[in-house]
C-alpha cells in the first residue's frame, strides 16, 4: 500500500510539472508571440547622407518599384501562423477610406538584423469614410524557414502603428 501510494505521489508531481511546457521555447506554437502596437514617427526622414539606388540602363526596375500602394492606416492584427515547411504572416487593417484594393505586404531592405519588416499598403482612393468593419483589410505573406532562419522579431508597419511579434 506504501510503495503504490509513493508512486501514485511521484507520478502526479511528475506530470504536474510538465504543465510549464507550453509556455516554453520548445512549444512551436509559442515561437512568436502576441504583437505589440507601437506608434509611428510621422516627421521620420530617410538618411539624405545615405545614397538611394539609382536606376541605370543596365539594371532592371525592380517590380515593387512601380507599385504606388500608400500605408494602410492603421494595423490592428499581426499573426505568424505556423505551418509545415514555414509560415503565414496574416496581418489585419483599417484603411482611411472605403475600397482599398490591391493589398501587399512589401518587404522592407534594411530592416536590421534579425528583424523581418513588412509594410503594409493598399491602393486608396478618397472617398467615403464609412465605419471602421467596412475599412477592415487583411493580407498575408508565405515566408520559409530557411526566410525564418535568423528572424527573431516580425513586424508590420501602417501609416499611424507598427505591429511587432516576437520569438
Amino acid at each position: 500500500m506504501g510503495r503504490a501510494a509513493l508512486i501514485l505521489i511521484l507520478s502526479g508531481a511528475l506530470v504536474a510539472g510538465c504543465g510549464g511546457f507550453g509556455e516554453s521555447r520548445f512549444n512551436p506554437m509559442n515561437w512568436f508571440g502576441r504583437s505589440v502596437s507601437t506608434p509611428v514617427d510621422p516627421n521620420a526622414t530617410v538618411n539624405p547622407l545615405i545614397p538611394q539606388r539609382s536606376e541605370s540602363v543596365l539594371r532592371r526596375p525592380r517590380q515593387d518599384a512601380a507599385y504606388a500602394g500608400s500605408l494602410v492606416g492603421e494595423v490592428t492584427e499581426l499573426l505568424v501562423e505556423r505551418r509545415p515547411g514555414g509560415a503565414i504572416i496574416r496581418t489585419t487593417g483599417v484603411a482611411d477610406y472605403q475600397g482599398p484594393f490591391e493589398l501587399r505586404m512589401v518587404p522592407v531592405e534594411d530592416a536590421g538584423d534579425g528583424v523581418l519588416a513588412y509594410e503594409f499598403r493598399a491602393y486608396q482612393a478618397p472617398g467615403p469614410r464609412g465605419t471602421d468593419l467596412s475599412r477592415t483589410v487583411t493580407a498575408a505573406v508565405w515566408v520559409t524557414d530557411s526566410e525564418l532562419a535568423g528572424i527573431r522579431t516580425i513586424s508590420v508597419k501602417g501609416a499611424r502603428n507598427e505591429r511587432t511579434s516576437r520569438r
